[in-house]
């Protein structure tokens, strides 16, 4: 089998593994195991990695030696993981993240050679401009061969990403927001867990329209709380409540995209946020707001690390 690869998307706490051949998916596997462990000990991600490999191999019947390369992106790369790397300044794009690859060895996990992908940040002294970013560059050019130039990318997830491309299509700058997190944390270790199911998806339209107004009007600290009024005095059924407390959640996000002076909002990431925040932005916005198909996000980190590195295999040429 020709250009297989297998692809490391590594977290603070998960490790993915996605074997491609040929551009497409042939298998999968996940451990929750990340650099949070390899804090305590580099070997348990190690470990990790190497019980993922022989996974992969069994799954699609690919053989070590039919293996190109092995990519790693994400948290793998900061001072934790297996092959610490400094970040590239913006502005970024495809042939920058190319020239960045790190290839190496690690005997000690396979025999297959490696090929780190570095991280992005953003420049300047102060700490109102500066950010970071581990693998979001590198799902980016997975969403897309090329990115629209002078639009906004949103990646929603624990910490989502706002990534804005200048006329070249390339990261110009990026801003995180802990809006997944937040939800997680409110949902699961306050007053609320017994209001708000994480398990649901916010798909009332009136209702998380409802909790987008409230908040806009009163603060999302008041708009959560009403969630508590909205079950117990007035019976609301679950998925109107979670759609609610979402709707409340985006606010904050929503409202500054809107005033945002970009024509394009392309949404990334998983459906439980990526969708009601489409919604809201319709509700509210003549922005061209598009939504990238759940089959493109699920792998877009291996795509475009497999992307990146034939990049920098043209580069060379």
């Amino acid at each position: 089998m020709q250009n297989s690869y297998i692809a490391i998307d590594g977290g603070t706490t998960n490790t993915r593994l996605t074997l491609v051949s040929g551009h497409t998916v042939q298998g999968t596997a996940k451990y929750a195991v990340g650099v949070s462990d390899a804090v305590r000990d580099r070997a348990v991600l190690a470990g990790a990695v190497r019980d993922g490999i022989r996974e992969l191999l069994r799954q699609t019947g690919v053989s070590e030696t039919a293996l190109r390369c092995i990519l790693a992106s994400g948290m793998i790369t900061s001072e934790y993981g297996l092959c610490p790397l400094e970040h590239l300044n913006t502005p970024c794009g495809l042939d920058e993240l190319a020239a960045g690859l790190y290839p190496t060895r690690l005997e000690d996990i396979s025999s297959v050679p490696f090929a780190f992908l570095r991280g992005v940040k953003t420049g300047g002294d102060s700490w109102q401009t500066a950010d970071m970013m581990r693998g979001e560059e590198t799902e980016l050019f997975g969403l897309c061969e090329r990115p629209l130039p002078n639009a906004l990318y949103v990646l929603p997830g624990s910490h989502s990403k706002w990534i804005h491309t200048d006329e070249a299509g390339r990261i110009a700058d990026f801003s995180t927001q802990l809006t997944g997190e937040l939800i997680h944390a409110v949902a699961s270790d306050t007053i609320l867990k017994e209001a708000v199911s994480l398990s649901r998806q916010a798909a009332d339209a009136e209702y998380l329209e409802n909790g987008y107004a409230y908040a806009c009007r009163n603060g999302v600290s008041a708009a959560f709380f009403k969630v508590r009024v909205l079950k117990n005095s007035f019976g609301i059924r679950d998925d109107r409540l979670f759609s609610f407390f979402v709707g409340a959640a985006l606010a904050p996000e929503i409202e500054h995209m809107l005033a945002l002076p970009v024509g394009t909002i392309v949404l990334g990431g998983k459906a439980q946020l990526k969708l009601p925040m489409a919604a809201l932005l319709r509700m509210h916005s003549e922005k061209n707001i598009e939504v990238v198909p759940d089959a493109v996000t699920e792998h877009a980190a291996a795509y475009g690390a497999v992307r990146i590195y034939e990049r920098c295999l043209e580069i060379r040429e």
